[in-house]
């Protein structure tokens, strides 16, 4: 299970629409505590892909994650998860997305509909790293 509070769901639409065509990507910073992950800061990440692919990728460089670790450990707090968004398609994990996450992470993704947040889901890969498995939001 996968808790946020209102404000940072907002902060998480709010910076989809924002790049909206382009997909948005951020990190979330938390703990993890008998199943359940406890968002305590949302982290607005810049997209780094080339400018032409960032309608349907994101990039988070090792640099950037990096920093969110920092940040994480100066808070005693951990990387927990990451989100981002689908421009125009759904809040579903594509392809690419299994190919290049991890387990142990939160994946959210927003889909935004014509500029507009719109579905929120929220998924865990499994350790095999064949399929993500859809976890409960909160």
């Amino acid at each position: 299970m996968l808790t946020l509070t209102q404000e940072q769901i907002g902060t998480i639409c709010k910076h989809a629409e924002t790049e909206y065509p382009s997909e948005c990507c951020g990190a979330m910073l938390g703990r993890f505590d008998n199943g359940i992950c406890t968002v305590c800061e949302v982290l607005p990440i810049s997209n780094q892909r080339e400018e032409a692919a960032k309608y349907h990728r994101f990039l988070i460089t090792s640099q950037e994650f990096l920093q969110c670790e920092k940040q994480a450990r100066k808070q005693n707090l951990e990387v927990v998860g990451f989100y981002h968004s689908h421009p125009d398609h759904p809040a579903k994990p594509s392809q690419y997305d299994l190919e290049h996450s991890l387990p142990v992470y939160s994946y959210l993704i927003v889909s935004v509909q014509q500029g507009k947040s719109d579905k929120m889901t929220s998924w865990i890969l499994q350790n095999d790293r064949s399929q993500f498995n859809e976890e409960e939001i909160k």
